[in-house]
Formats: structure tokens, sequence, C-alpha cells
């Protein structure tokens, strides 16, 4: 995380805001712990797929804007899995 400009206190940071923007956006009911993580693995699983792209996103900015994109995801995922078929 140190090459893209953000350190990790900031990514833990700016991890719990993406991961709670989130949460009120899916309307999901996590702890603050959880939107941590999800704001953090978010931007770990958003940069990759936006790589295969060919879209890089850096700072704390883009860090934001990934760790929310794939918070996003995850939850969808989470949600997908949990159900019942």
């Amino acid at each position: 995380m140190e090459n893209e400009g953000i350190g990790w206190i900031a990514a833990i940071i700016v991890g719990g805001i993406a991961g709670w923007l989130a949460e009120m956006f899916m309307k999901s009911n996590m702890g603050v712990l959880m939107n941590v993580l999800l704001g953090i693995v978010g931007a770990i699983v958003a940069n990759f797929i936006l790589s295969l792209f060919g879209v890089a996103l850096g700072g704390w900015l883009g860090y934001l804007i990934a760790g929310f994109i794939g918070a996003c995801i995850l939850i969808a995922i989470a949600r997908m899995i949990r159900r019942p078929a």
C-alpha cells in the first residue's frame, strides 16, 4: 500500500469510511470492524478488477472509490451465498 501513496493507518481509516459508505448504500447492518475489513479487502478486489481493464486508482480518493466499489461487490456476493435457493 505504500506504493499507492497511502499508509497502513490511512488505509484503515479510508477503508472504514469506504466500508461504512457501502454499508449505507447497500442497506446492510455490519459492525465497525467489518466495515474496515470490507473497505480494505474491497479496495484490493476492486483494484484487481479495474486493473484488468487498464484502470489504476491511487491516493486517498482512489482508495476510497475502489474500497466503496469493492465493498459493495463483497456485500452483494455475501447476500447471494447466504440466501437459500
